[in-house]
């Protein structure tokens, strides 16, 4: 059996959970995950997990937040006055929204506080800052 390195197309299912036991994403009822390692396509701490494994093979790996989504950072947190919210808009908390940024680009925030004078708004990654453990199945390697 060949292993996986870099540069190889793979396939593999996968299950995605948080510390908690949480399942956050899933490959199970889909078709497997395809992607070419090294050409960050996926988070590099899943390609990392899968350099090495052979077809047929399981493991389960924690991925540290630093070799996942990055860190949370504080800079894309921000406030929005409540007056600068569209009227027919009704902000609930956890709400994903799509906002235009400083220069032009569109930013997907979420509601993370709401008050009687402000929205305070998440542009983060959702899994920013949190250690992911993924169970992986490698079902294909060097697929055309």
């Amino acid at each position: 059996m060949c292993a996986v390195k870099k540069g190889d197309k793979v396939k593999v299912h996968y299950t995605g959970s948080l510390e908690d036991g949480t399942v956050f994403d899933s490959s199970e009822g889909k078709d497997p995950l395809h992607f070419d390692v090294g050409a960050g396509q996926v988070i590099p701490g899943f390609e990392e997990a899968v350099l090495g494994m052979a077809v047929g093979e399981s493991k389960k790996v924690l991925i540290p937040g630093s070799k996942a989504y990055g860190e949370s950072k504080k800079e894309l947190v921000m406030q929005v006055p409540i007056e600068q919210v569209p009227p027919d808009l009704n902000p609930e908390m956890g709400m994903r929204l799509e906002m235009g940024g400083t220069q032009g680009e569109l930013l997907r925030v979420t509601v993370v506080e709401i008050t009687d004078t402000h929205l305070t708004l998440d542009a983060n990654p959702p899994l920013a800052g949190k250690d992911l453990t993924f169970e992986i199945e490698l079902v294909e390697h060097n697929i055309g």
